[in-house]
């Protein structure tokens, strides 16, 4: 088990950048198995300018994010799985998405993600996100390498 990977590890892993990395630090890391993370939900946020003005919620689609973002931390993390070459590793599916409370400013959301199956370039994985310690949306989600073109 590995703990406490900043920021600078989570954005050699992930080839997002700002306003789309959501990942703020990775709390615990079982490879091959599962991964939990945190996002700081900031009023900051750009997405608070248009949801909602003068009600901010942190839109359900972008805990999804997380969760995804999650997912690839948890596969780059784990080397026996990461396919050979170039790839861009993409959120393909997402069933059973619920959203049980409203995620907002000053909240800290931790996000847990468990590996439920891995084939060549696909993954699933169960994920559930969390302030406090209350479940505020879970979703399965399901991954996959896409092998970019080698440049000629």
């Amino acid at each position: 088990m590995s703990e406490g990977f900043d920021i600078q590890e989570i954005q050699r892993l992930l080839p997002h950048r700002y306003p789309f990395l959501l990942v703020d630090r990775i709390l615990e890391l079982n490879v091959g198995t599962s991964i939990q993370v945190v996002k700081n939900i900031t009023v900051d946020e750009p997405c608070f300018q248009g949801h909602f003005p003068g009600i901010p919620i942190f839109p359900g689609v972008l805990i999804l994010e997380v969760m995804a973002q999650a997912s690839g931390l948890l596969v780059f993390k784990s080397p026996e799985s990461y396919p050979k070459g170039d790839n861009l590793y993409m959120l393909v599916g997402i069933d059973k998405a619920r959203f049980k409370k409203t995620v907002v400013p000053g909240d800290r959301l931790t996000v847990d993600v468990k590996l439920l199956r891995m084939r060549q370039n696909c993954a699933s994985f169960d994920a559930t996100a969390r302030v406090d310690g209350e479940v505020v949306a879970s979703a399965r989600i399901m991954c996959m390498f896409k092998e970019l073109p080698s440049e000629a």
